[in-house]
C-alpha cells in the first residue's frame, strides 16, 4: 500500500493531481476489471532474444559502480533496469522501489511478457541542471525536453526526476514495448506510454488518470482540429511526430484512456499484437473492439472527452 501512495505522490510532483472525471450520458462508471490472463506471445516469437538474468543486472550495476566511483551516484539493481541517481541513497532507493519496481511489475502483469534484450540504465538526475549536465557529459546529448527521454542507442532512460515520476513511467513503457511488440506504431506506443504519465492502482491494476494533456485536446476538439481516428492510426512516425505533435499525443492518450475505461485496453493490445502482421496500424483491431463505423465512434469519443475534467 505504501508503495502505491508513494508513486501517486511522485507523479503529482510533475503535474496537478486529480483523476476525477465526469461521465457523459453515454458513459457510466467503468466496469469492474476482469482478472488478467497471461500476456500474449511476442509478435514474432521465433525471433525472441534472450533476456538479462539477475546476474546480468547485478554485473551491470557493478560495472556502473566501478565506472562512476567517487562521483556521488547511488546505483541499485531493479531488473531489468539498473537505476543510477545523484540524490541521497535513500531517495534513489525510493524511486527504484516505489516507481521503477512498481511500474515494471504492473506493466509486466498487464502487457509485457518479455524484458528487453539488454539491461536498461535508468539515470535519475535530481533537477534540470544536473540532468542537462549529465546528459551532455555522459552521453553527449543536449536534451530537447526538460523532463527526460529514452535513448535506444545508449540503452538508457535519462530523466530529470525532480519534475516527478510521470515521465519516468512514460519512458519505461518504450523499451518494454520494443521488446514485446517491436513493430508497434507510434500512435499506440506513445498513447500507452502517455496514459501512464499520471497513474496509480485500481483493483490491483495499473490505471491511467486524466492529466495535463486534456485541456489542449478538448480545445482541439472544439476547434474541429483533431484528426480522424483512421488518419491518426495511419500517421506513421513522420506524421505522428512532425504534424501537430501535441494533439497527436493527446488524442492517442485519450483513445487509450477511453479503451481503459471500457475495460478494453488490455484485450485490444493483446489482439493487436496477435494481428500485427495483417493489421500493422491496428485499425481493424480497433474496429473489432469499438465498432466498424469509426466516424460515429469518434463522435461519441469526442463528446465523452469534452465531459472529462482535470483540476
Amino acid at each position: 500500500m505504501q508503495r502505491r501512495v508513494f508513486l501517486l505522490s511522485t507523479l503529482a510532483a510533475c503535474m496537478p493531481r486529480s483523476p476525477a472525471a465526469r461521465p457523459s450520458d453515454e458513459e457510466r462508471e467503468a466496469p469492474t476489471p476482469k482478472p488478467f490472463a497471461a500476456p500474449p506471445a511476442l509478435e514474432d516469437a521465433s525471433a525472441s532474444p534472450s533476456v538479462p538474468s539477475k546476474l546480468d543486472v547485478d554485473a551491470r550495476v557493478d560495472a556502473l559502480r566501478e565506472q562512476h566511483a567517487g562521483q556521488g551516484y547511488t546505483i541499485v539493481a531493479e531488473s531489468p533496469f539498473a537505476v543510477i541517481g545523484d540524490e541521497s541513497a535513500a531517495r534513489v532507493r525510493e524511486h527504484a522501489e516505489g516507481t521503477v519496481r512498481w511500474a515494471t511489475t504492473h506493466l509486466r502483469e498487464a502487457y509485457f511478457r518479455r524484458d528487453p534484450e539488454h539491461v536498461i540504465d535508468v539515470w535519475l538526475f535530481a533537477d534540470e541542471d544536473s540532468y542537462r549536465r549529465g546528459a551532455k557529459r555522459i552521453f553527449g546529448d543536449e536534451p530537447d525536453t526538460p523532463y527526460g527521454y529514452y535513448s535506444r542507442g545508449h540503452r538508457a532512460l535519462i530523466m530529470n526526476i525532480g519534475s516527478g515520476g510521470g515521465t519516468l513511467v512514460h519512458e519505461m513503457v518504450h523499451p518494454l514495448m520494443e521488446a514485446n511488440f517491436p513493430k508497434c506504431p507510434s500512435w499506440f506506443n506513445e498513447g500507452l506510454a502517455s496514459l501512464y504519465e499520471q497513474c496509480g492502482e485500481r483493483e490491483g491494476r495499473i490505471w491511467g488518470f486524466t492529466n495535463w494533456r486534456l485541456p489542449g485536446l478538448q480545445d482541439a476538439i472544439q476547434r474541429k482540429a483533431v484528426p480522424a481516428f483512421a488518419d491518426l492510426l495511419a500517421s506513421g512516425d513522420d506524421g505522428f511526430y512532425d504534424e501537430d505533435r501535441g494533439t497527436n499525443y493527446a488524442q492517442a492518450r485519450y483513445l487509450c484512456y477511453w479503451l481503459q475505461e471500457r475495460d478494453k485496453l488490455v484485450a485490444f493490445y493483446r489482439d493487436f499484437v496477435a494481428a500485427a502482421k495483417s493489421d500493422p496500424n491496428g485499425e481493424e483491431t480497433l474496429r473489432a473492439h469499438v465498432g466498424d463505423d469509426l466516424v460515429a465512434v469518434q463522435r461519441r469519443w469526442e463528446r465523452w472527452v469534452l465531459g472529462l475534467r482535470f483540476a
